[in-house]
């Protein structure tokens, strides 16, 4: 069966938020059926995994949405005419209080494809200087602590690491270094 991309019939946005846009979607798939789908529009972001002598760094993040503290790469939202890489840059400085002397890409991912166009670039942060830590200002981050790849390992297994970003970008790190 040859892919075949659905087409939208009609768009309309029901509300803009700070940074989303959500909308109403009529769609007619690659099946042929005509549906409605609630959609969110998203401008991007880009997540950084900081890597220093065999040890991650991840931030323990309030999450008001999901209930509490997660822990967390560092990530951020693309700002209008952004590049990722320049976000990375931004959101590792910001976030984890380090500047990175090499930023590998190492692709992306769509977090919520289902209702949402969100995609996140990944890259791993290497030869890292530290800088003042400049949080956002609606930002509640208690920490920065590193990790190596026992304990990252070990925080899945037990259910205290759950963001899903945060798995991908670990991942895709844990790759990245076994291929060098």
């Amino acid at each position: 069966m040859t892919e075949k991309p659905g087409k939208t019939i009609h768009r309309q946005e029901i509300a803009q938020g700070r940074v989303f846009t959500y909308g109403r979607e009529e769609v007619l798939l690659p099946s042929g059926v005509t549906t409605d789908l609630d959609i969110i529009r998203h401008p991007g972001a880009a997540a950084v995994i900081p890597h220093r002598d065999g040890q991650f760094a991840l931030i323990r993040q309030y999450r008001h949405a999901s209930g509490g503290y997660l822990w967390e790469i560092p990530a951020g939202c693309l700002e209008p005419n952004e590049q990722p890489l320049e976000c990375a840059h931004r959101e590792v400085k910001e976030e984890a209080g380090v500047a990175a002397g090499k930023m590998v890409d190492m692709g992306f991912a769509f977090m919520v494809p289902g209702y949402s166009d969100e995609v996140i670039h990944f890259f791993l942060a290497t030869d890292l200087e530290d800088v003042p830590i400049q949080h956002d200002r609606d930002e509640v981050i208690l920490s920065t602590d590193w990790f190596t790849r026992p304990e990252i390992e070990a925080m899945i297994q037990n259910g205290e690491l759950t963001d899903g970003k945060t798995l991908v970008g670990l991942f895709r790190a844990f790759q990245t270094l076994a291929q060098s």
